[in-house]
């Protein structure tokens, strides 16, 4: 199944046709909404009045409405058992838990506003949540069934900004932010297990990633490197850089280029009031032959949050590739291979790479950059896949389907499903969104 809301509006429909199955009305706007681990209820967040609405799939007339009163309501997400609700409220002063089983509440206090500060183990065992409390940051870990308080412990932080478990549930990896170049390796019983330091007096840490094996750990830094750590000693077995320029032959470079109209036929200029940008033109990748340059960017120096750094990274789910994107330079996506810890190809887009997402079965990049075309990579090759249909739709994020078989493509009105059929090709499906998932 696929939900989207429009405005106060719910939309549960099939995941295949569109056809909607289920009509659900909020009492506001809906700010974010969210499905439960068994896809058997649906979470509304309506920040601006504090309030949680949750839906039954299965018993449309029953429902369920969290009030967070005058305490305000900031975030809210499933347990992982999706009977618990996490509400943060303003200011971060707390985050309540509502069961929705026994209709119980229970209070974690001092939850600290950061990049990422609390995540749940795989199996959905365990809680770890970054506080801050007396001017210091800690790490409370909480076991799911009770809520009940594991392990609290002082993190060796100057501005903790982020906390994730591998995907085995045992370590527990915390980063400071990024004027201070540190990542701190914890026990699930609150035994720092190693630091690591890669450089001083500069920014430092900007993403981090774990491979699906729990075996590396991928840290991408505002100087352009990706540092690799294993996960027996915790010591850097290697860093990937990002050259401006390319000159191995064994790395393939795939530039995307704007496709040639047939011979014969006569390009017009659109009309005035259809006209849109360059990017609803269809588009193909060439092979560059050796050296490549590719595009960068001066990073204003006079500003904050320069656009500088890996600012993103993820590892494919056979753990065999890792791809980046260094701000510095905006319009590439590069692929590396981790069995042989080299870079294997670098995708150079036509405009600026938004985001990009590894299939959950398959190592299948999809890359969006904004424009009307979701790019697909695999080892096998890419394709520029044109999205159908009149004017103009701009694809600002993406997300697949845990099957691997489809993937949402979103706008800021609508929504677009996308299916790979091995005999078909590609085919697409529209909806209006304010938010999808």
């Amino acid at each position: 199944k696929q939900a989207s809301c429009v405005q106060y509006r719910l939309v549960v429909r099939d995941a295949n046709t569109l056809q909607i199955l289920q009509l659900y009305t909020c009492l506001d706007q809906i700010q974010h909404l969210e499905w439960s681990a068994d896809s058997l209820f649906i979470l509304c967040a309506l920040y601006k009045r504090g309030l949680v609405q949750v839906w039954s799939l299965e018993q449309p007339e029953w429902h369920c409405k969290i009030d967070e009163g005058s305490a305000g309501l900031v975030a809210s997400c499933w347990s992982p058992d999706g009977r618990h609700i996490l509400n943060t409220t303003e200011f971060h002063l707390r985050i309540t838990v509502w069961s929705l089983c026994t209709k119980s509440v229970s209070y974690i206090k001092y939850p600290k506003a950061c990049q990422q500060g609390i995540t749940f183990t795989r199996d959905g065992r365990y809680l770890a949540l970054a506080e801050r409390r007396d001017c210091r940051d800690y790490v409370s870990i909480f076991v799911c069934s009770d809520w009940q308080l594991l392990r609290h412990f002082d993190t060796d932080t100057q501005d903790l900004a982020g906390i994730e478990w591998a995907p085995n549930g045992c370590v527990l990896a915390v980063w400071d932010s990024c004027l201070e170049y540190k990542v701190l390796l914890y026990s699930l019983d609150g035994r720092l297990l190693s630091a690591f330091c890669a450089y001083e007096w500069s920014l430092g840490i900007k993403s981090v990633a774990w491979s699906p094996s729990s075996q590396f750990l991928a840290i991408g830094s505002y100087d352009g490197k990706v540092r690799i750590l294993n996960h027996v000693t915790w010591k850097m077995i290697t860093e990937f850089g990002h050259p401006a320029t390319v000159n191995n032959t064994k790395i393939v470079v795939y530039k995307e280029a704007e496709k040639s109209p047939p011979l014969g036929h006569l390009a017009f200029p659109p009309p005035r009031a259809a006209t849109g940008p360059l990017t609803s033109s269809e588009s193909k990748y060439e092979i560059a032959s050796m050296p490549v340059s590719l595009q960068t960017l001066k990073p204003a120096a006079d500003r904050a949050n320069p656009r500088i750094g890996v600012g993103a990274l993820a590892f494919s789910p056979d753990n065999y590739f890792l791809a980046t994107r260094n701000d510095s330079v905006p319009n590439a996506v590069w692929i590396w291979d981790i069995r042989k810890l080299r870079l294997l190809a670098v995708l150079e887009q036509l405009c600026t790479v938004r985001a990009f997402q590894w299939g959950p079965q398959q190592p299948r990049l999809a890359i969006c950059t904004g424009g009307s075309k979701v790019y697909l990579w695999s080892p096998a090759g890419c394709v520029s896949v044109q999205v159908p249909g009149e004017g103009d739709f701009q694809v600002l994020s993406l997300c697949w389907h845990p099957s691997g078989d489809s993937l949402a493509l979103l706008s800021k009105d609508h929504f677009c499903l996308c299916f790979l059929e091995m005999e078909k090709g590609v085919r697409m499906a529209f909806g209006q969104r304010g938010d999808c998932t």
